[in-house]
């Protein structure tokens, strides 16, 4: 029988059309439980590689053959092995090439609206991390926002649409993962914007985001609005595209609310949190768009792969909006939260410009969930 490789962009096809897939994942039990690839009509059996050295025959009993079947692993040399035993066995089978660690940097662009005159918003949903990036188009220009590492991409995708990428923002010092937005900035001349009160300790130039700076994009004047919007880190800014659209960072996000820990300040900050979400954000209309810079759930996504829902409805459905009593909605912030991040220490570093690790030892810092929210 056949093995087949695959590649993270068709395991993608895969979770945003809700196909059905079995996965068999030989990482180790605590690995698999930690992080896995969700979809809504997946499946799992997970049996560490070292308990198939013997062979596959035990378990294929539990392995369907009547549908899809993908042996993952960390890096991908354990899936071949397996993906080789199950077709000695009679079996169709795939592998994913990259292993988990191509699934973690997996970028899908999808488009989640348009803007004035011809304008367009495109998200880039990093399935495989629950990052979201953007980038807006506009008369011949581009701004990016929330980019992840993976500069070439989004270079590469500006050059497809033919536009001049003018401006790169982060709407707060992440620590998740690796921002992209400097380099992007030094590859392409653009402005890099960063607000200053996550900025004190950084060791590069950057242009202050602050909280009323409207940048047009192109001649068609698309406003890129910031609005400072404190709680997950003290400079959280967001962004009103279009007067369409509010990008909300690490602020809000579908299901759930940003964590204020991750600078070891959650106490001071919970105000803040408790201020943007039910003050600055009410006094905003209900008709834009939520844009977050991550997800936590599969179930955040919508039937095209976007992540995106009206501000009204959030008011109505998120849980984290909706807590009256200040000192319940303190403790839900505060105590009980899940695991930091991976390496989130490390992550600041890198995003302050202080240590400059090579690309494999990013790649170790960033595996694993998104951490960023409370729910």
């Amino acid at each position: 029988m056949t093995v087949s490789k695959w590649t993270a962009a068709d395991v993608a096809r895969y979770v945003i059309e809700d196909k059905k897939l079995f996965i068999l994942d030989v990482r180790n039990k605590d690995a698999f439980e930690d992080w896995k690839i969700e979809g809504h009509k997946f499946e799992y059996l997970n049996i560490p590689y070292f308990d198939l050295l013997d062979g596959v025959e035990e378990i294929l009993p539990q392995i369907p053959e009547d549908q899809d079947v993908l042996v993952v692993c960390a890096k991908e040399g354990s899936s071949i092995m397996v993906a080789d035993m199950m077709a000695e066995a009679g079996r169709d089978v795939a592998y994913l090439e990259g292993g988990m660690k191509s699934w973690s940097m997996y970028l899908e662009p999808v488009k989640v609206g348009d803007l004035k005159d011809g304008g367009e918003l495109y998200q880039f949903v990093r399935l495989g991390k629950g990052c979201l990036s953007y980038m807006a188009i506009s008369g011949g220009e581009a701004a990016i926002i929330d980019a992840v590492r993976f500069a070439d991409i989004f270079v590469d995708f500006a050059k497809e649409k033919g536009v001049e990428i003018k401006h790169v923002f982060d709407t707060h010092l992440h620590a998740d993962h690796i921002s992209g937005g400097r380099q992007i900035a030094e590859k392409t001349g653009a402005t890099y914007y960063l607000p200053p009160k996550d900025a004190e300790e950084v060791v590069f130039a950057y242009t202050p985001l602050e909280d009323g700076l409207t940048v047009d994009l192109g001649a068609t004047k698309i406003e890129v609005g910031a609005l400072y919007s404190p709680g997950h880190t003290i400079g959280s800014t967001s962004f009103v595209i279009d007067s369409s659209y509010l990008l909300t960072g690490d602020i809000l996000f579908i299901d759930s609310i940003g964590r204020p820990d991750l600078a070891g300040l959650a106490e001071d900050w919970v105000s803040d949190l408790r201020e943007t979400l039910y003050k600055r954000y009410r006094a905003l209309a209900d008709d834009l768009i939520v844009l977050p810079a991550h997800f936590m759930i599969i179930d955040e996504l919508n039937e095209n792969g976007s992540v995106a829902k009206r501000l009204g409805d959030l008011f109505a459905e998120n849980h984290g909006l909706n807590i009256e009593d200040e000192e319940v909605f303190r403790k839900t912030v505060t105590e009980n939260l899940p695991p930091q991040p991976n390496a989130y220490q490390q992550i600041r570093q890198v995003n302050m410009g202080k240590i400059t690790p090579d690309n494999d030892e990013q790649t170790e810092m960033e595996i694993g969930p998104n951490r960023c929210a409370v729910r």
